[in-house]
Order: C-alpha cells, then structure tokens, then sequence
C-alpha cells in the first residue's frame, strides 16, 4: 500500500478511480505524455483508458516492495488533483529507483514538481537498503532535469540502459539529500 505523504502545499495519496478525469487533464495533454513514452505508450485517449491505466497502477503498486509506489499530487488548498509522482524501480534491472513527477501545466513554474520530488526522496531515504535515486530525463527535457537539479541531484551522465533511449541521468544520494546546492545559502536544499 502506498503511503500518504505530505508537505506544506501538497498531499501526495494514492491514486482512486475516481481520479481518472484529473488524471486525463495531466496524462492526457500532450504536453505531459510526449516526455513519457515508451513507458506510457501514448497519450491517454480518454476516461476510460484512463481508469483502466488508474487500476493497473494500483495493481502494481500492491506488489511492488516498498518504497515503490505512484501517488495523485493534490493541492492541500483545495484537494485539486494537479499531477503524479512516481518512484519506481527502472528496467530492466529493477534495481534503480526512479523518481518521476508529471504535472499539469497549468501549475507549471510554481515549485510543486521539486517539492513532490524532494518528498518521495525523503520516503525513498526512510527505507533500509535505500541509498541513491535516479532520474533518467530526455536531452531536449529541460524542466525535468532542471526539476532534479533542483532536488539536489547530480547529473552523472549519459546512457542507454533504460527504456532503449538515450538519456541523461542524474542521481541523488541520501547523504546528500538536504544539502545546500551551489549558489544557496545553508540548508535545506531550494525548493
């Protein structure tokens, strides 16, 4: 079972069904989707689809071991479901855990992709054996790995090894974790 997470603007929950027509807004806009194939094959027709890809998630989310897991991004103003992050385990190995957040845009710009990324890394870090997350990002993506740079991860390259693309990765260690990045004064890292 996921666990609910939260910080000082958001609830991080696990998805329902009822959350598919949110979920269509996100995953749905092509804006979002182009960034996630082939992992998510194509953008999502329409509600239905996308209930069905809400259960298949909640299925996966049963048996992956913990920390894994998908959550609904939820404003805690007002309870608006305004995107997903995910930390799953990569493949093919399924030994590196990834962190990836999809938001819809128009909430883009305001911190919320760094602050849903920056707590699922503090539940990845909560887990014994959890040391290092990785996010594996499209060249041309430039919010996403402005996103983990700003989480506190380091870009350690270049590679093929995931989804048979070539992409940039970056990594944050759980020593790291807090630290404060170049050019920010001490303490938590900027969100």
């Amino acid at each position: 079972m996921t666990d609910v997470l939260k910080t000082d603007r958001l609830t991080l929950r696990p998805w329902r069904l009822g959350d598919a027509e949110a979920a269509l807004r996100i995953f749905g806009d092509s804006e979002v989707a182009r960034w996630l194939t082939p992992a998510l094959e194509r953008v999502v027709p329409d509600v239905s689809a996308m209930s069905l890809l809400l259960q298949r998630w909640s299925l996966d989310d049963a048996r992956s071991p913990a920390p894994a897991g998908r959550w609904a991004v939820e404003l805690s103003t007002d309870g608006r479901v305004v995107g997903g992050v995910s930390l799953l385990y990569l493949p093919p190995g399924e030994e590196d855990l990834e962190i990836g957040v999809q938001l819809a845009p128009d909430v883009w710009g305001q911190g919320l992709a760094i602050e849903a990324g920056h707590r699922v890394a503090h539940h990845a870090f909560a887990h014994d054996g959890v040391d290092e997350v990785f996010a594996v990002v499209r060249p041309t993506n430039t919010r996403a790995a402005a996103m983990a740079r700003r989480i506190g991860m380091e870009w350690v390259g270049e590679t093929d090894k995931y989804y048979d693309l070539r992409l940039h990765v970056y990594r944050l260690w759980a020593a790291d974790l807090d630290k404060p990045l170049p050019g920010q004064p001490s303490g938590r890292a900027a969100e």
